[in-house]
């Protein structure tokens, strides 16, 4: 089970396990850069350290963010309870139209799916949505939930992770990502450090859903994939959870950490015989520009690889853990690439943690059979015959 997890196969069973392009949708209500620095003086106008949080806030090159509800409802706060209400109604309004899309690029319907990977850390909801969406989509009643609440922008990496991990035991199965951030909704007045109001200015909205298919497709074919934590950085990035709701701690150190995640992405892809300075695509959460500068400066690539990371940035602010699946989706609007093009995509957040995974850019090329036997002893039962799935 450990060789295939991490991608070592046998070549007889090799099964391309490909993530399909993702669906994204932001919220209508809209903040600019402008609107966001105006607030913070008016708001902040004797905040003692109030310069320096505006040259951070305009360091970040977000030009705008999208808002699940008005700026003046987002800015008085009626409560956690309510908040997390808004939540749950935002998120079932917003997020099947994005998972249907995802259906649709993947060439799959809601009858295909056996897993769903639900990833979030701006709001809680049990059952999670995972239960609501089997429920109102028509995704069948055996369907697998996995939900994730604690791995914050990390998350949309180690979704695909997961779900590579399940296509990889189980050949014949799909499996549905889904990431909703409502990251506004964390917004909490009475924070008012220095890293708090960089948040403010920094996270924005978003829902985000990929298909990964154990066979077929057109997207990144999927080979091996791993996790780093960087020690002692438990507390970098964290929840404080209050009776006023989830309250962001962003430790000063946290834009250093390039520094020790670099070699975690250069270990992984040296074990898979790769450079990683040397790669044809660069999937990167967005969380700030120094992280992906420094990255850029550690890996000894040019500023350009990181570009589908950069215009999240810029566009949407940092969208947590829908960031890669944004960036990937950027990369399909590009054109795509040459059968065969490596890269590597990467989530980064709280623990210091990174995951990570390796793929090559697949143009639907048919997988080879997998190995039966090995199929029976992990204990999988495909749902369908294989004739019955759509291919992409």
């Amino acid at each position: 089970m450990w060789a295939a997890v991490h991608g070592e196969r046998d070549e007889g069973a090799l099964v391309v396990v490909t993530l399909c392009k993702p669906a994204v949708a932001v919220p209508e209500y809209v903040i600019t850069m402008e609107e966001t620095l105006d607030l913070a003086r008016a708001r902040h106008a004797d905040h003692p350290q109030l310069p320096l949080a505006l040259r951070l806030i305009g360091n970040t090159g977000v030009a705008r963010r999208h808002l699940v509800r008005p700026i003046e409802e987002i800015l008085e706060h009626p409560g956690f309870e309510e908040r997390n209400e808004i939540y749950a109604a935002e998120a079932k309004a917003r997020v099947p139209a994005v998972v249907e899309k995802a259906l649709a690029n993947a060439g799959l319907g809601a009858g295909d799916i056996d897993m769903i990977v639900y990833v979030s850390c701006t709001g809680f909801m049990m059952p999670s949505l995972t239960a609501w969406l089997i429920n109102s989509m028509g995704f069948p009643s055996r369907t697998r939930q996995v939900p994730i609440a604690q791995l914050g922008c990390a998350a949309g990496g180690a979704a695909i992770n997961r779900a590579h991990d399940f296509c990889t035991a189980y050949p014949d199965a799909n499996v549905l990502i889904v990431a909703c951030e409502f990251c506004s909704l964390c917004y909490q007045p009475t924070d008012l450090g220095v890293g708090s109001l960089l948040s403010n200015g920094l996270f924005g909205d978003a829902v985000a859903s990929a298909v990964v298919r154990g066979r077929g497709g057109t997207g990144i074919a999927l080979e091996r994939n791993d996790s780093h934590l960087v020690p002692g950085t438990e507390d970098w990035i964290a929840y404080s959870v209050r009776a006023t709701g989830f309250h962001f701690l962003l430790d000063k150190r946290v834009p250093g950490t390039m520094e020790p995640l670099a070699p975690a992405l250069r270990r992984l892809a040296g074990e898979h015989g790769w450079d990683a300075g040397d790669l044809d695509f660069y999937i990167i959460h967005a969380g700030g520009p120094r992280i992906l500068d420094d990255l850029s400066h550690y890996l000894d690539v040019p500023p350009e690889a990181f570009r589908f990371s950069r215009s999240t940035l810029t566009e949407y602010g940092n969208i947590a853990s829908a960031v890669v699946l944004d960036a990937v989706r950027r990369l399909f609007d590009e054109g795509g690439l040459q059968e065969g093009a490596r890269g590597i995509l990467a989530g980064f957040g709280p623990g210091i943690t990174a995951e990570m995974c390796l793929g090559r850019w697949t143009n639907g090329e048919p997988a080879r059979e997998p190995d039966l036997a090995a199929r029976r002893i992990v204990g999988y039962a495909p749902r369908h015959a294989p004739a019955a799935r759509t291919v992409a």
